[in-house]
């Protein structure tokens, strides 16, 4: 179970790296990427961070 929950953390970070990095990037890159064409995919990101977010805490509580 530990080992799961390294791996689980290991990507929640890893993902949270590529948000902070990819968010910017689609909202400063105005002029070939509209608002309605970026949104679904930041939402998709967002909703992946909330889901590893909630993974790590019920995995958290496996961990003594």
């Amino acid at each position: 179970m530990n080992l799961l929950f390294q791996l689980a953390l290991f990507s929640f970070i890893g993902f949270s790296f590529l948000l902070v990095i990819g968010v910017p990037v689609v909202f400063a890159n105005g002029n070939s990427l509209e608002w309605k064409d970026s949104k679904t995919t930041i939402f998709t990101g967002l909703g992946l961070w909330l889901f590893f977010v909630l993974v790590v805490g019920l995995l958290n509580s496996f961990v003594v």
